[in-house]
């Protein structure tokens, strides 16, 4: 396992559109040894209802969904620009239904006040779920929206969490 310190929320330089869009973030939920995790590339952090927050996107389908509607809190594990996408790419292809993906991929866990992430990335934020907003057709007002990346009819629910803590190594 790896050490990782908290980090000053106000001390955080991160351009979440290169960091989530393109890097890649891990997105953990659960408690104790029943967890699950899943790549995520959309979402993004700012401030909201006078709290530090970040929101992510998970689509019905995936497994990890009921885990965070399950729970209070998550995490978001961030990793190196030279850490090997292989890991990655498998958590957001496998489901965790079938096997334990997070050990297949050959990642660690670990957890910070009992909230899992992945012990592999070099920063850490966990959330307390604040609020859940399902996504439906109806909600686009730009009908391309739902037609380019809804064609099957799977859409995602936003999770809005407050921050909780930023952790480093």
């Amino acid at each position: 396992m790896h050490t990782f310190q908290p980090y000053p929320i106000d001390m955080l330089e991160l351009n979440p559109f290169t960091r989530i869009g393109t890097d890649w973030a891990v997105l953990s939920a659960g408690k104790g040894e029943k967890i699950n995790a899943m790549t995520v590339s959309w979402g993004g952090l700012g401030v909201l209802w006078g709290k530090n927050v970040g929101f992510i996107f998970v689509r019905d389908s995936r497994y990890t969904k009921e885990f965070i509607d399950h729970g209070d809190t998550f995490s978001l594990t961030f990793f190196p620009k030279d850490f090997h996408k292989t890991p990655l790419k498998y958590l957001g292809s496998v489901s965790g239904r079938d096997e334990n993906k997070i050990a297949a991929a050959h990642l660690g866990i670990d957890y910070a006040d009992g909230i899992p992430y992945i012990d592999d990335g070099n920063f850490v934020i966990t959330f307390r779920k604040l609020s859940t907003t399902r996504i439906t057709a109806d909600d686009f007002i730009d009908p391309t929206i739902d037609d380019t990346f809804y064609k099957d009819k799977d859409y995602h629910t936003m999770y809005v969490g407050e921050i909780l803590q930023v952790l480093a190594r």
